[in-house]
């Protein structure tokens, strides 16, 4: 069954383990998963002739076949820089997810299922659990995945069925131009890695110069403080709060990088749930708040604790922004995130264009 873009009026986003995770149900034919997972038992696929070695961002070492032909991913960043590659023919299943408690979401917007051509591809429900028929039935050469699978059940799928699997899940935004010279040594187009990585050190040069010009003349405590939340959980809920990044996160690094400090940074959980009082007592200066894929701020951020006391929000320091850009490590947020994340955070630093 392939993608179908359907965005419903209101849902939860999946891109980070706490976050409620979307959907769109694929019905499989029970005789055909049967046939295709024994097939896979009796002729596990042996590492093809001419493989390459490598080392994921989670420091596994896996032989992959050169240039595969039918890819599935796990995880829309992968899927992004496969695309800007121009890889994306390659991908014959993507991630799909499940049914959430506020309605029905997905991880993939009707904007990227149709730029990215994904509307004929097959569905693969990776949560809460991971369907590995979903991922025989596509017949791949290679899964990427990020870590929205686990990787213990990633491991057993390719052991099984002998299928190699590269997990790509950057750490910083460094790691993401790591992961885009990975995929040019896998599929064979180093040169169009490294000419998407020049224009990501392009962007990251600029951005990181005018933010240390900026930090070497103010001191710590007058970098701006901020709230940055993917999701938040209604005040009339058992769980009122704010979804937020802790320490050592790809988000704490995202808003240091552009010159914040995070009203999180000193939690006890990398992915931490605020209250409302816990929001109001840090008093950031402004807040940036993840929209899309369901999420609004009518339906998911005015109906959170304490927003309309939130000084933030009463003066006008409240920010939308693509969920993409503040969750998923990929080419994209650093191309169009980074730089907009600049403009909010510190406007005019940068000259137009």
């Amino acid at each position: 069954m392939s993608l179908n873009p359907s965005p419903p009026a209101s849902s939860l986003r999946r891109a980070v383990p706490v976050a409620l995770l979307a959907v769109l149900l694929l019905v499989v034919a029970g005789a055909a998963v049967a046939v295709t997972a024994a097939y896979f038992e009796l002729r596990p696929a042996p590492t093809p002739a001419g493989s390459i070695a490598l080392t994921d961002d989670l420091g596994r070492s896996v032989a992959v076949p050169h240039d595969p032909a039918r890819v599935v991913v796990i995880g829309a960043s992968i899927v992004d820089s496969m695309v800007l590659l121009g890889l994306g023919e390659k991908i014959v299943g993507v991630d799909c997810g499940i049914p959430s408690a506020g309605g029905i979401s997905q991880d993939y917007n009707s904007t990227q299922i149709s730029q990215w051509g994904l509307g004929s591809v097959a569905c693969v429900e990776s949560y809460p659990s991971f369907d590995v028929p979903d991922v025989l039935n596509a017949s791949p050469d290679l899964v990427l995945s990020s870590t929205l699978v686990s990787v213990a059940t990633l491991e057993q799928m390719s052991t099984t069925y002998g299928i190699p699997v590269v997990v790509l899940q950057p750490s910083s935004l460094g790691g993401i131009l790591v992961d885009v010279a990975l995929l040019g040594e896998i599929f064979g187009v180093a040169s169009a890695a490294q000419s998407l990585e020049d224009q990501l050190q392009q962007v990251l040069g600029t951005v990181g110069s005018a933010v240390a010009n900026l930090t070497s003349s103010l001191s710590f405590s007058s970098l701006p403080t901020v709230l940055l939340t993917y999701d938040a959980s209604p005040a009339s809920g058992p769980f009122p709060g704010y979804y937020t990044y802790g320490p050592g996160t790809f988000g704490e690094s995202l808003l240091e990088f552009v010159g914040a400090t995070s009203i999180s940074a000193n939690s006890t959980l990398p992915y931490p749930e605020l209250s409302g009082p816990q929001v109001l007592y840090a008093d950031p200066s402004i807040i940036l708040y993840g929209t899309g894929f369901g999420l609004t701020l009518a339906n998911t951020y005015e109906v959170a604790p304490d927003w309309s006391s939130l000084p933030a929000v009463s003066s006008g320091s409240a920010y939308s922004v693509d969920s993409n850009f503040l969750t998923e490590p990929d080419p994209t947020m650093i191309l169009e995130g980074v730089p907009l994340l600049l403009h909010i955070l510190h406007p005019g630093l940068l000259p137009p264009g």
